[in-house]
């Protein structure tokens, strides 16, 4: 393959990378606004949490596609990780890469393998006893079992750390990989700096609410 070629195929790659991540944003986004009303009402999140839960459009549609960006997006990022390893270990012979570059940014696969472990416990908590109460045991449907079965999952305090460590790895890993996002799509004009500190805002914000649901389910239970 010609110079122009790779280059092409490499952007494409980042681009492709990047929509997966707005993507996983968004519904990092909207999977926070439902989890957070469990802080005020148990019914409301009940309601939300069995209409999210039955739906056949967001089960049989959105759920796939969403199965299928985490995967795509994770195999993008150790990809493009390891052929950012194998430039680095070149070029950095001439340069100091601690110098050019952020700690995370030279991280950002050795923080992606935590976060997709932490997904795989989150499957194991939430994702397949659902599978298994709807499709397995087909198990009568109740409508108000969502936020006794949530508070149920933070009684173990080992469970709720390490829920607490793996969102302040993926704080950092946002941090970096939504400015990256923006810059692969070739958002560099007038809103970087107002996207830069969204960006910043929204990854310390939403893994932080995560966090205090998580403690505050956990403290109320006990």
């Amino acid at each position: 393959m010609s110079k122009s070629g790779i280059l092409k195929s490499s952007i494409a790659r980042k681009v492709a990378m990047a929509l997966s991540a707005f993507f996983l944003m968004i519904f990092l986004l909207q999977h926070f606004a439902i989890n957070s009303i469990s802080l005020f009402s148990a019914s409301a999140f009940n309601e939300v949490s069995h209409f999210m839960g039955t739906n056949f459009f967001i089960q049989f549609i959105m759920q796939p596609i969403l199965i299928f960006a985490v995967v795509f997006h994770f195999i993008m990022g150790f990809i493009l990780e390891a052929r950012n390893m194998k430039a680095r270990s070149v070029k950095y012979v001439k340069n100091n890469g601690n110098a050019n570059s952020t700690w995370m940014s030279r991280n950002m696969l050795y923080s992606g393998l935590v976060i997709l472990a932490f997904l795989g416990l989150h499957f194991y908590d939430f994702w397949i006893p659902e599978i298994m109460h709807k499709y397995v045991h087909v198990l009568p449907e109740d409508p108000t079992r969502y936020f006794g079965e949530l508070q149920h999952k933070f009684v173990d305090p080992v469970r709720v750390g390490l829920y607490c460590v793996s969102f302040v790895l993926l704080a950092l890993h946002l941090l970096h990989g939504f400015n990256s996002a923006f810059q692969s799509v070739g958002a560099n004009n007038k809103y970087t700096r107002g996207l830069k500190k969204f960006g910043t805002a929204y990854a310390i914000l939403i893994p932080l609410g995560f966090i205090v649901i998580a403690i505050f389910h956990h403290l109320n239970h006990c």
